[in-house]
């Protein structure tokens, strides 16, 4: 993670690191390397991060315990895909769940999905 002014003053106030909860380390890790392609610096048993430069942003898991419900004020966090579909096929080989199906929106198309370790993102493509 970047310590407070180590970056260019362009990046001032921008956000640089994005932390996720998870029930399972490790069962993150698998998911989302096996859909993405991220990889993983481990950091003991209960931190796991990654970089921007497969994510787009560097960021981490720790574990966490299941919490019910999600509150809804958590962020929803995009992913960008060239390929809606197999991306969507991907996350399902992966173990995941969409639980918001395929909707148009003004500029594109997207999906919501859980990961099974306590997050659900989105994923949206032109």
């Amino acid at each position: 993670m970047s310590q407070p002014g180590s970056q260019p003053a362009n990046r001032h106030h921008a956000i640089n690191y994005i932390e996720f909860a998870a029930t399972d380390i490790a069962a993150a890790k698998k998911f989302y390397a096996s859909v993405f392609g991220w990889s993983f610096t481990d950091y003991g048993p209960e931190y796991a991060s990654f970089s921007a430069s497969a994510a787009g942003l560097d960021g981490g898991f720790y574990k966490a315990e299941p919490r019910a419900p999600t509150p809804a004020t958590t962020p929803l966090i995009v992913i960008y895909s060239t390929d809606l579909a197999a991306t969507e096929a991907a996350i399902l080989a992966g173990g995941g769940t969409i639980v918001v199906p395929t909707f148009d929106f003004p500029g594109g198309r997207r999906f919501h999905f859980a990961d099974g370790v306590g997050n659900v993102l989105a994923i949206w493509s032109e």
